[in-house]
Order: C-alpha cells, then structure tokens, then sequence
C-alpha cells in the first residue's frame, strides 16, 4: 500500500498550482525547477487532472497552467482519484462481483475500513489547507542562509 510517485508529484503539482493561484498561467518548466520534477513527467500528469476538470491550460505567451476551481473546492482526494484511479486496496472492495467470497469474507471488511479511511482522510484536505499548511511550515522553518 504505496501511494505511487505520480500520485506524489501530481498532488505537489497541483500544490504548487494552488500556492501561486491568482498570479494568472504559470509555465510548466517553472513548476518543474520549484518542484523538482522533470518537465516531461508533469507533462503526463496535466492530463489526466485536465481530463477531471481540475486544471486549465492556457497557449501562447501569456500561457500555462491554472486551476479550474477555487483552492477550496479541490480536495487532495479528488487529485489522486484523477491520477491513480481507483484507491481501493484490494479488487473486492471496488468491485464485490468479482469474489464468490463477499458476502462471507471477514478480511474483505477490513480492506473496505482501510479503503474508506484512506479516501476519508484524502477527502478531508482542501489545497486550500494545505497551502494554509505550506505558509505555516514556512513561518515556522524559514530558510536560512549562510555566507
């Protein structure tokens, strides 16, 4: 049970989007160099977020990326469900049909409990939170420099 690297680098994408919101399209290659992440990868990841409504895409010169809803109405949850797809831990969960099992198995209802905690706990963050968090982390760990 591992959150895979483009459901990490996909929510800090859309971090970063929240974090420079109301500043207009912002370049892919600038998200790439704060964020660390090879422009390319993000490349992929802009689909599937565009694809479920969360992000915007702008050509030209004044172009680039922004959300497509307020910080607020975007849960972390909904950017890992557009990434990863189904978070359910275990096929059963999703789908009952497929064990012959469901309606008797004692470990099917303990991979459901996870699943819903997990997808409880991802629905329960805003990027609006968690830019409220990122600003706190700041104000409490400025970086120092040393000459």
């Amino acid at each position: 049970m591992k959150l895979s690297t483009k459901g990490r680098y996909g929510s800090r994408f859309m971090l970063d989007l929240a974090i420079n919101s109301g500043k207009g399209p912002i370049l892919l290659k600038d998200i790439a160099k704060r964020q660390e992440i090879s422009e390319g990868y993000l490349e992929h990841l802009v689909r599937p977020l565009k694809a479920a409504g969360l992000v915007n895409s702008t050509r030209g010169v004044h172009g680039g990326y922004m959300l497509a809803k307020d910080t607020g109405q975007i849960k972390l949850g909904d950017v890992v469900r557009a990434i990863e797809g189904n978070m359910d831990i275990a096929e059963c969960v999703a789908t009952p049909e497929s064990c012959h099992r469901t309606t008797f198995c004692v470990t099917r209802d303990v991979w459901y409990k996870i699943s819903s905690t997990i997808k409880d706990v991802l629905d329960s963050y805003t990027l609006q939170d968690m830019v409220h968090m990122y600003q706190h982390k700041r104000e409490s760990h400025p970086l120092m420099y040393s000459i």
